[in-house]
C-alpha cells in the first residue's frame, strides 16, 4: 500500500504540468458600453407665467402704429398624446402702455382713440413637439377695455356718433416653446387681435363715413412653470 501511494504522488508531480500547459487562457470579454437613458419631456400638466413685449397697432387704425410696451400673465393646461401632438387651453392677460395719438382730417377735425391699455383672450391651442420644443398654433376669444375716442377742431370739443367700437373680437397666433429646466419654460409668441371696426355715422362733415379698424399685434416672450403630471420629463431606460 505504501509503495502505491508513493507511486500515485510521483505520477501526479509529473502530469501536471503537462495539463496546466493543456489549459487555454480564460477569454478577454470587455465590459457592454454605458448607455444613458433616453430623457422623455412631458407637456402633460397645467402651467402660470408671465409675458412681456410689444403691441402694434394695424394700418387704418385710429391709434398710432408705433410699438408700446405690454407685459402681463397667463395660465392653461396642456395634454400631450399621440405621442408628439399638444393639445391645450390657456387665458392670458395683458397691460399695455399709453397711446394718445390720432388722424387729422383737412378740414382741421382731430379724431384721438384713447388707446386701449387692456387686452385678454382665452384660446385653444395645437402643437407638435419634439424633444423640449414645441412649436403651436392658438386662437379663440378677445377682449380689450374701452376705446375712448375724442373728436375736437381747433381744440373745442365735436360732438359725434360711431357704431362699431367694439370690445369683443377674435385672436390667432403661434410661437415656440422650449422646456430648459425641469418643470421650466420659455417662449416666443406672436398673437393678432381683431375687434372688427368703428364708422362715424355722425359729426363733423368731414369725418362722417370714416372707418377704422380696431386691431392689434402683438409680440411677446414669455416664461413659464409648469406642475405636470409626474414633473415634465422622465427617463426611459
Amino acid at each position: 500500500m505504501k509503495k502505491f501511494l508513493l507511486g500515485a504522488a510521483a505520477l501526479i508531480a509529473l502530469t501536471a504540468p503537462a495539463v496546466a500547459a493543456d489549459m487555454r487562457p480564460r477569454p478577454y470579454s470587455k465590459a457592454p458600453a454605458y448607455t444613458a437613458p433616453a430623457v422623455v419631456y412631458n407637456w402633460t400638466g397645467f402651467y402660470i407665467g408671465g409675458h412681456v413685449g410689444g403691441s402694434f397697432a394695424g394700418n387704418d387704425s385710429l391709434q398710432s402704429s408705433d410699438a408700446r410696451f405690454l407685459g402681463g400673465v397667463q395660465g392653461g393646461f396642456d395634454y400631450q398624446f399621440s405621442p408628439n401632438w399638444v393639445l391645450g387651453a390657456e387665458a392670458q392677460y395683458s397691460w399695455l402702455g399709453s397711446n394718445n395719438n390720432g388722424v387729422l382730417f383737412p378740414a382741421g377735425t382731430l379724431v384721438t382713440g384713447g388707446s386701449n391699455n387692456q387686452l385678454g383672450s382665452a384660446t385653444g391651442r395645437l402643437g407638435y413637439t419634439w424633444g423640449p420644443a414645441l412649436l403651436y398654433a392658438k386662437g379663440g376669444y378677445a377682449w380689450r377695455d374701452t376705446d375712448n375716442i375724442g373728436v375736437t377742431n381747433a381744440g373745442v370739443p365735436q360732438g359725434f356718433a360711431t357704431s362699431g367700437n367694439r370690445k369683443d373680437g377674435y385672436t390667432v397666433g403661434g410661437g415656440l416653446e422650449y422646456m430648459f429646466a425641469p418643470n421650466w419654460s420659455a417662449k416666443a409668441e406672436y398673437q393678432y387681435y381683431n375687434f372688427g371696426s368703428t364708422t362715424f355715422t355722425a359729426g363733423p362733415p368731414d369725418i362722417v363715413g370714416a372707418r377704422f379698424r380696431d386691431d392689434e399685434h402683438t409680440v411677446k416672450a414669455g416664461l413659464n412653470y409648469r406642475f405636470g403630471w409626474g414633473g415634465p420629463a422622465v427617463a426611459r431606460y
